[in-house]
């Protein structure tokens, strides 16, 4: 039974380390490609006659759209949408009110991965972020409202 105990408040002690390990970090690091290095240390250039690749520009003007303030629980958020043609170009959070500092940054935290999410599949259809669901379902109903204003599925 003793043997036990001692098991039980050592996997409480590591748990609570990791939480608290966790939970000082701002935001998480993020990763950058960079170019693979060659055997003389120098980054691999391309060729001489290559043509670079250049993003193609959608077509049509640019259109700013505001997607309705979602009340989600824990605050209240409205984002900006930013369109050429069909495709969308930028996102951004005109709107963020929280009702508590942990709900602001927690918001903070995800709000890059799930603009990313947008621009990544030019819709509403996106995964939410685990532990801010809340706050990405209303962050997927602002873009989808301003994307009905928008005429764009």
């Amino acid at each position: 039974m003793k043997r036990a105990a001692w098991y039980v408040i050592a996997g409480t002690v590591a748990g609570f380390a990791g939480v608290l390990g966790l939970h000082g970090r701002a935001a998480p690091p993020s990763v950058v490609a960079q170019p693979k290095p060659t055997r003389s240390g120098a980054a691999a250039a391309p060729a001489a006659g290559a043509k670079r690749k250049s993003p193609a520009q959608p077509a049509g003007p640019a259109r700013h759209v505001t997607g309705v303030l979602e009340n989600y629980g824990y605050g209240e958020l409205s984002v900006t949408v930013t369109v050429h043609g069909n495709q969308i170009t930028g996102v951004s959070v005109p709107v963020l009110r929280t009702a508590e500092p942990y709900s602001q940054q927690l918001a903070t935290q995800v709000l890059p991965t799930l603009k990313s999410e947008v621009l990544a599949a030019h819709s509403a259809r996106i995964n939410a972020v685990s532990g801010a669901t809340y706050t990405s379902q209303a962050y997927a109903d602002s873009i989808q409202s301003a994307l009905d204003k928008l005429h764009i599925r």
